[in-house]
């Protein structure tokens, strides 16, 4: 049975812990409850995001494991599309939570599980139990950035996003056009270009075509618009910020080769928010991949 090290004025006393894991989806979330190995599991579905009933349900579950209501609650989640506000719904709850990378997770190699599917709540409770007694291989715990923090990613992500989304844009464009036999080297001034352009066999473009090909380029500019605009707050707040992230992306823009791009991701996403220890764990940041 696992037990908690408390401290009041009559001296040190040690308490069961109450385990929680949840397996989280769209609308359901599914709750894991016990008290250490051996120990029948207590489960209950609740609806997402409801945070009374989930509050509910420990202390329902506390009282079934015969704990005293303010016994300490040890939490588990995958990460996922939830992030990480309930993290901090439970952390403001006094619950100790871990956000596990579900790429990391300890696979049986004789039963392999696609990388996508959820564990269930026993096997989240079973290797929590593990990882609470010292077994740290079980997973990788992911480090929870700052409500600032994360903030401050959405920008370069969004800057990213709206780039991806134009070059497809592009790829359309000159997809549907070289289904025609035409090719198209820039879409500068395209609007203009597709009264000269002409098919295979020398007629115009049809009209059908020429309006989709508008509609297209139309998104295509708007994107352009939103670009334009995100690189300028960019650049403004370069220039004027005062936060110690913006002070590292201009330090780090002083090398050579290192452009405001290169900088401001490593910062935002690495340096400016994780305590990294040693060089192990720098060298770790190669295999992560920013998520929108």
């Amino acid at each position: 049975m696992t037990t908690t090290a408390t401290h009041n004025e009559y001296g040190t006393t040690t308490e069961r812990s109450l385990f929680m894991a949840f397996e989280l989806s769209e609308n359901t979330w599914k709750l894991g409850f016990t008290t250490g190995p051996g120990q029948k599991p207590r489960e209950r579905a609740v609806a997402a995001r409801n945070q009374a009933r989930l509050l509910q349900e420990i202390a329902q579950a506390k009282r079934r494991f015969g704990l005293s209501a303010s016994a300490p609650v040890v939490s588990c989640y995958e990460a996922g599309r939830d992030g990480f506000w309930l993290h901090r719904f439970l952390h403001a709850q006094g619950i100790t939570n871990h956000v596990v990378d579900s790429s990391a997770i300890e696979v049986n190699r004789r039963k392999r599980r696609a990388k996508s599917d959820g564990l269930d709540v026993r096997k989240l409770l079973s290797m929590l139990m593990r990882y609470e007694q010292g077994e740290r291989e079980v997973w990788r715990v992911v480090h929870v950035p700052s409500v600032e923090a994360e903030d401050q990613r959405h920008l370069h992500r969004d800057l990213e996003t709206l780039k991806q989304e134009r070059a497809s844009t592009t790829t359309r464009i000159k997809g549907l056009l070289s289904s025609q036999g035409v090719k198209l080297a820039s879409l500068t001034k395209l609007p203009e270009q597709l009264d000269a352009l002409r098919l295979w066999d020398g007629s115009p473009i049809p009209s059908g075509l020429r309006r989709r090909l508008l509609r297209v380029y139309a998104h295509h500019q708007f994107l352009s618009e939103q670009i334009a605009a995100l690189e300028a707050e960019r650049r403004a707040l370069l220039q004027t910020s005062q936060e110690a992230s913006i002070e590292k992306i201009r330090q780090l823009m002083h090398l050579k080769g290192i452009g405001i791009n290169g900088a401001w991701l490593v910062v935002m996403e690495f340096f400016g928010w994780r305590a990294l220890k040693n060089r192990r764990e720098v060298g770790g940041l190669a295999g992560l991949t920013p998520t929108p």
